[in-house]
């Protein structure tokens, strides 16, 4: 009988030295030894599944990334160093000099970076769509279009795209549909469900939930993994397979914590909802969210993460996380404590001022990734915060 994805997220395990260990153990080595030469050589010619290299496939590595597979239900998995390594060998594997990306506006500052100074390097053209106006998309796919990335919900202004409008975008004209699912996670999220050949992740945020170590996740369609697969064996941004063994644990408690980071968001959003010191409050199960019925239809739960703006911009936002004594100030999200950032000054710095008007970071606007602790406590830190302003 088959196992529910949840199941099998906790159930299974590679293979195993001793039969008598209940986890699974760690493959700390470089490289792998044959019996003998004529297995060597088949390995080498791909003719087997063995194990040659850490840096093409380890069996902590391929431990994490059927679990993800089996999550998001896709065909084929790869695992690298960290989310943007994994961004990147999405994009370098599967376009080449000529093509087009056509990207939604509202993406990680890296990720940004990438598209907008070295894409170009490599003679891949680009055009941003605006993730809140999905009927002006089709008007800028070109003859030579290859791939639609687009993230939802965004980061960090938390916009729900329409997967199933994407996806059948994508199928008319014959275009790859790449969807970074960090924030919503396969517990909250499956795009492949709608249409999606590739599916990205920071395993760095939810994944972990601690905030201890750094990994990316590239999944999808067999033969696109293939190519991905190819490109970062020879080009080297492989998961360390003590990364991977800690991804994999922590992929064993992802439902069950999404469930309460979730719950916490949600009750803290509709506590500060209409506070004075607050224009706007978004999260993607709050009615008043502009793709609220979106989120609803394509989402299991609003993830994580809620954003709002102060109206004293951004002498307020200093102010506000200046005040905090609970929830951290640090460069990630998707932790067990929850943490407090100013995208307009860190994530997103590297934009203009236009560009991230453009897609609603302004000076005052404020995310929380929203932990694991008491929810009580979390409001309390937050509301004394924003008193302080």
């Amino acid at each position: 009988m088959p196992n529910h994805p949840i199941t099998d997220a906790i159930r299974i395990q590679t293979e195993r030295t001793n039969e008598m260990e209940h986890a699974t153990p760690m493959f700390l080595t470089s490289s792998f030894c044959f019996d003998n030469a004529e297995d060597m050589r088949a390995a080498f010619a791909d003719e087997t599944d063995d194990n040659i290299y850490s840096r093409f496939s380890n069996p902590n590595v391929k431990e994490l990334t059927d679990k993800m597979c089996v999550l998001e239900g896709a065909e084929a998995g790869y695992a690298t160093a960290s989310g943007m390594s994994a961004v990147f060998a999405s994009f370098m594997a599967l376009l080449k000099q000529g093509d087009h990306l056509l990207s939604c506006n509202s993406i990680f500052g890296s990720t940004h970076t990438i598209i907008t100074k070295y894409l170009d390097k490599y003679g891949i053209e680009y055009s941003y769509i605006a993730a809140d106006e999905p009927e002006t998309w089709e008007a800028a796919i070109n003859p030579n279009t290859k791939m639609i990335y687009l993230e939802t919900p965004t980061n960090p202004g938390l916009d729900i795209i329409d997967l199933e409008f994407a996806g059948k975008l994508a199928r008319k004209h014959n275009l790859l549909l790449n969807v970074d699912n960090c924030f919503a996670t396969p517990i909250g999220q499956l795009p492949i469900k709608y249409g999606a050949d590739i599916v990205v992740h920071s395993a760095t945020k939810w994944i972990d939930g601690q905030g201890r170590v750094l990994g990316g996740v590239i999944v999808g369609k067999k033969e696109l993994i293939k190519e991905i697969y190819l490109f970062c064996r020879s080009t080297g941004p492989a998961l360390s397979p003590f990364n991977a063994w800690v991804l994999s644990k922590s992929l064993e408690t992802l439902d069950v914590r999404m469930e309460r980071h979730s719950g916490n968001a949600l009750y803290i959003a509709q506590k500060l909802e209409g506070n004075e010191q607050i224009n706007w409050l978004k999260y993607p199960f709050l009615p008043s969210h502009p793709q609220y019925d979106i989120a609803r239809k394509q989402m299991t739960n609003g993830g994580g993460v809620l954003c709002f703006e102060l109206k004293g911009g951004l002498e307020a936002g200093k102010k506000f996380l200046d005040s905090l004594k609970m929830l951290s100030m640090t460069a990630n999200l998707g932790d067990t404590r929850s943490i407090a950032s100013h995208p307009a000054s860190t994530t997103h710095a590297k934009l203009t001022e236009m560009e991230r008007l453009s897609v609603n970071i302004t000076n005052g606007l404020i995310r929380i990734s929203v932990g694991l602790e008491h929810k009580d406590d979390i409001l309390a830190d937050i509301m004394q915060a924003l008193a302080a302003i």
